[in-house]
């Protein structure tokens, strides 16, 4: 079996899933986010795919909103909040967990990884799109060696205090999660979502924060009459937390 083969052969993975999920398993070398974008149109919302790794917990979740595209793409808020949601619940005592906006996860204070999302390149923006991807990487075990004196900007899980934390635990806890926010959603609103995601951001003295029907997020600061605005669209382009050349949440 060639190389290029078998990155794309599952095994058969030991999943405690929501019956919403259908799990889909990848050896050590295959891309989740990847591959779950090649499956979707054919296998459909609650997709779950995932790499069996040690030193990451890598996984992506093919989603059908009902919402056009413009709209849709605030599930990936939805995703964040279930990931940090997953963390926290395995997280020390009073270990802070925080999301630099829109996509990148921290532990206390060093960066692990995050999210990221896809859609159909032809999907039009004032209808549903077919899928939707939410992918996420968090680094359990740093691998490479770091140079005495200088303070890394990344983390690891197990050096924060996550001890005997398997990648599958965070990809079960991050599924119920994820049931629970979209039910939220259906029931009471997208605010719901906003106000778990935007709970994980750090709080500045004076700023208010909210997002909008496309996903952006706005910034109002106390005493100015201007209200700020980040896009979401320009901003998942090129996930802040991913190292291009390693494929890696960035050290």
């Amino acid at each position: 079996m060639s190389l290029d083969a078998r990155m794309r052969t599952p095994f058969a993975p030991k999943l405690d899933l929501p019956p919403a999920f259908r799990p889909v398993g990848l050896r050590e070398i295959g891309d989740a986010f990847a591959h779950a974008q090649s499956i979707a149109a054919e296998e459909g919302a609650g997709t779950l795919v995932w790499v069996g790794r040690f030193d990451v917990v890598e996984f992506a979740v093919v989603l059908e909103p009902d919402e056009p595209l413009a709209e849709a793409r605030r599930a990936f808020y939805a995703g964040m909040a279930a990931l940090i949601d997953a963390l926290a619940v395995h997280a020390p005592p009073e270990k802070p967990i925080s999301v630099d906006w829109p996509d990148a996860v921290r532990v206390d204070g060093g960066l692990v990884g995050g999210g990221r999302l896809a859609w159909p390149k032809a999907a039009r923006e004032d209808r549903p799109a077919p899928w939707l991807v939410f992918g996420a990487m968090i680094r359990t075990v740093e691998m490479t060696e770091r140079k005495p004196g200088l303070r890394p900007l990344g983390a690891a899980l197990e050096e924060e205090g996550f001890h005997d934390l398997g990648s599958g635990q965070v990809v079960e806890s991050f599924a119920r999660h994820l049931m629970v926010l979209t039910d939220a959603w259906q029931e009471a609103g997208f605010r719901r979502i906003a106000e778990s995601y935007l709970s994980r951001i750090a709080a500045e003295r004076g700023v208010e924060r909210s997002i909008d029907r496309a996903g952006d997020l706005l910034v109002r600061r106390a005493g100015e009459r201007e209200i700020g605005k980040r896009r979401l669209v320009p901003a998942l382009a090129l996930p802040s937390w991913l190292d291009p050349q390693t494929g890696a949440p960035r050290a």
